[in-house]
């Protein structure tokens, strides 16, 4: 384990083997929350929010609270960055006193800039193009139902709905990582960025999966695995709703496209849901649905991950305990 900073600003910051390590850490710590407490003292973790959350929000707090540590939750509104601090100055500040820095936030060159300048991991808990926390807790839970973390390459997963969101984006290049075939749905205007299909495409290639991207919903779940999807609009465009979700009436995850997808496929929803929207009642809450599980994933997998960034920084192997 080499001596170096390692932060996840995006699913792509870890490669195949790491990313197994640190899913097979969060197995661990769904057996045992207790598994390894990297910052007992308790030293500080800071959270950052711009947005509000809920899952993210808990899922840290407890986090760093069950690892030893202590949450430094800091909202927007009681902070110097929402009232125009430099992103680098409030980096060089917290470095000195934090152990590392959690930012739910906008742009990604908002938690890129603050990695620039940090001496601590820096773990994006959302930006407008990556959610990399969500995507393990889902790939986690996929393990959870479908014979482990080894189980994951070679299954497929389609993402159905807005397929230019930071959903879509991490589902292409943690997929890619892990080795799965990734299926993305969505209607045109509303596709992945080239960018983004490219590198997926290239990290798939490197791991043994595959990269779709189509207008198709019924090609996209055909015999998948697992079925996600996420809100149709965006936080702060509520208001909007009635017009903003007309393209994507036909990318409804219903009774008739599980049907489609393999007998014993999972549905997962990073929440918030709205019933008879992106998804019907009937899936969300019957028998394939996951998302409470997925929900505290989070948990386990934020955890893992803090570790991993931890025993990284530290070359301290022993914080992983006997994971391989």
């Amino acid at each position: 384990m080499a001596h170096e900073l390692r932060h996840m600003l995006r699913d792509d910051d870890v490669n195949h083997e790491e990313q197994r390590q640190i899913l097979q850490l969060g197995m661990k710590f769904r057996e045992d929350r207790f598994y390894s407490r990297p910052f007992e003292g308790p030293q500080a973790v800071a959270v950052l929010f711009d947005k509000p959350s809920t899952r993210t929000r808990s899922s840290f707090s407890i986090g760093v609270a069950e690892l030893g540590g202590y949450p430094l939750v800091i909202d927007k509104s009681g902070s110097q960055l929402g009232r125009g601090e430099p992103v680098a100055d409030t980096s060089r500040v917290l470095t000195r006193m934090a152990s590392a820095i959690v930012w739910r936030t906008f742009g990604q060159a908002r938690v890129e800039e603050m990695a620039k300048y940090a001496s601590v991991p820096v773990v994006n808990a959302l930006t407008d193009e990556f959610h990399p926390c969500q995507v393990l807790a889902d790939f986690l839970t996929i393990a959870q139902f479908r014979g482990g973390v080894d189980s994951l390459p070679g299954k497929t997963i389609a993402y159905l709905g807005d397929g230019a969101n930071n959903m879509a984006n991490s589902y292409l290049l943690a997929g890619a990582t892990a080795g799965m075939n990734v299926r993305i749905a969505g209607p045109n205007g509303f596709l992945p960025a080239h960018d983004i299909v490219e590198k997926a495409t290239a990290i798939a290639k490197e791991n043994g999966g595959e990269i779709l991207v189509t207008t198709d919903p019924r090609e996209a779940v055909a015999d998948a695995d697992c079925i996600f999807t996420d809100t149709w609009v965006s936080m702060g465009e509520e208001a909007e709703y009635s017009i903003r979700s007309k393209p994507f009436w036909g990318y409804q995850v219903n009774d008739e496209l599980m049907k489609l997808a393999k007998p014993d496929a999972l549905f997962q929803h990073c929440l918030p849901a709205y019933r008879g929207k992106e998804v019907t009642a009937s899936v969300i809450d019957g028998p394939q649905s996951v998302v409470w599980d997925e929900a505290e994933n989070r948990l386990h997998a934020q955890k893992a991950l803090l570790t991993w960034l931890v025993a990284w920084q530290r070359e301290d192997p022993s914080l992983l305990g006997n994971v391989e």
